[in-house]
């Protein structure tokens, strides 16, 4: 049996094997909900890489709550979005019905971020390469959004390349948005790259709304607990909800 933990607990499962609970979670959530981690063994952000863990992720949920957890969200946003929006919501629907427990996704959770903050005009920056920011921009479509612009580090690998700086990434953000001023909200895409302490400064920045995978994943998965999702000073929606 599993030990019942005080608080509710959120299981998460990230893309690459051996995945701690990211200090951001605590960061946003430094009480009133525990964290757990488990992950499927990606090697390489690619739809290849994809098609070889997906299948992983239903047992990992099934694994997770046996542990105790009480909501289940997968913290991958390229691992959930490359087969598109159906594919995403089936993935959802059985992890929920493999686990009788309320269920997210990364994919989901910008979704549902982009239309709390009402951006419906997109500018886009991501990590990955042209195929799967392509991927990404498809998905984005399927669900009603004008993409203005799209671009992508071209990672596939975290480890063959130095870590990316919050300089880095702010700029590179930035500049993204820099290049469709018509946008109306900025989306940084891929849980890991560290976001949360670059939403206030960039919204500053750029004069829009920031949604970013892993905070807004975070976000999501806490909703489910039944919690708010606030965590002020970190952007229009964390600080609002």
């Amino acid at each position: 049996m599993p030990v019942r933990a005080a608080d509710p607990v959120l299981g998460m499962i990230f893309p690459p094997a051996n995945t701690p609970v990211p200090p951001e979670a605590r960061m946003m959530y430094p009480s009133g909900v525990e964290f757990r981690s488990t992950g499927v063994g990606l090697e390489r952000m690619t739809p290849e890489g994809y098609d070889q863990v997906v299948g992983r992720i239903v047992p990992a949920a099934q694994t997770m709550a046996a542990q105790g957890a009480n909501a289940i969200a997968v913290m991958g946003t390229s691992l959930t979005f490359y087969k598109g929006a159906a594919f995403n919501q089936d993935l959802q629907q059985k992890i929920a019905s493999a686990t009788a427990l309320p269920a997210t996704t990364m994919s989901t959770a910008i979704i549902e971020a982009l239309k709390a903050v009402g951006g419906r005009r997109l500018a886009v920056a991501t990590a990955y390469n042209e195929e799967v920011s392509a991927r990404l921009k498809s998905f984005l479509q399927e669900h009603e959004f004008d993409v203005l612009v799209v671009k992508g580090m071209g990672i596939e690998r975290f480890e063959d390349r130095p870590p990316v700086t919050s300089r880095e990434l702010l700029d590179f953000s930035a500049g993204v948005w820099q290049s469709a001023p018509k946008a109306d909200a900025l989306l940084i895409s891929c849980g890991a790259l560290k976001t949360l302490e670059l939403l206030a400064p960039l919204e500053q920045r750029c004069k829009v709304p920031v949604v970013s995978s892993l905070p807004h994943a975070l976000w999501a998965g806490v909703r489910l607990l039944g919690l708010s999702g606030r965590a002020p000073g970190y952007g229009t929606l964390l600080s609002r909800t």
